[in-house]
């Protein structure tokens, strides 16, 4: 379900906004949408790490590792950090 999202931009701004939307070919709305779409998909950290875990497992699963394989590996990094 699509919702509202109501801000409050002063008047000026929002004349400009409108401007160079339609000059794009879209509505104020629409690129606004597209905006926050976009910063949304940029900054949303949850996503990026989910990515990362499974391009991790995919490269884990693809390689042949063995659960011991991943242990030593752990305990190498862990022991490289002290």
């Amino acid at each position: 379900m699509k919702k509202q999202l109501i801000i409050r931009i002063d008047e000026e701004l929002k004349s400009k906004f409108s401007k160079i939307a339609r000059i794009e070919g879209k509505t104020a709305s629409e690129k606004i949408r597209e905006l926050v779409s976009a910063y949304t998909v940029e900054n949303d950290f949850a996503a990026a790490v989910d990515s990362l875990w499974d391009r991790i497992s995919e490269k884990i699963e693809n390689g042949g590792f063995k659960q011991e394989d991943i242990d030593k590996k752990i305990k190498e990094a862990r022991s490289r950090k002290k």
